[in-house]
């Protein structure tokens, strides 16, 4: 099993330069911006340094992401899978599956029955879509964002 830690603050630079070469997918963050996030996660992990990190929140956040209040608005309880990004050196060695394998653990054990997340359909992320649709998520809605810029597919997986 992959070796996670909690992303602490000494981590968040690392974490933001990983965060920022995938801000096509993720979306562009600020330290202050990052170190709220973090702060407001139900789960905020990373592997390494910086090989990779993931940022999950419950329904109770305060977050105000189009995504994460679409999913606020239709669940009553959830965990929502923010960002996942995993370093091209570290890829292909289950980085992405051992932080959702801990964050589906950590939601049963908190009584959540949904963990929700969002998969860009424009810009398209292939990758995105066959990790999730082997993890077991379903789309439950679609939506554009950003004016437009970007349209995305809404998943839940039942825990």
């Amino acid at each position: 099993m992959a070796d996670l830690t909690p992303i602490s603050e000494d981590a968040l630079p690392p974490i933001l330069a990983l965060n920022n070469e995938h801000a096509r997918e993720l979306s562009w963050l600020e330290l202050p911006k990052l170190r709220h996030l973090v702060d407001e996660a139900f789960l905020a992990l990373r592997a390494g340094e910086a090989d990779a990190f993931l940022l999950a929140f419950d329904q109770d956040a305060d977050y105000d992401s189009t995504n994460f209040l679409w999913f606020k608005a239709r669940y009553p309880r959830f965990t929502y899978v923010d960002r996942v990004a995993v370093a091209s050196h570290a890829r292909g060695r289950g980085l992405a599956r051992a932080f959702y394998e801990t964050l589906f653990a950590k939601a049963r054990a908190a009584g959540h029955k949904v963990v929700a997340c969002e998969v860009n359909s424009d810009p398209p992320n292939p990758s995105s879509d066959a990790f999730h649709a082997a993890m077991g998520f379903r789309e439950v809605g679609t939506a554009a964002i950003y004016g437009g810029e970007r349209t995305v597919r809404y998943f839940v997986r039942e825990l």
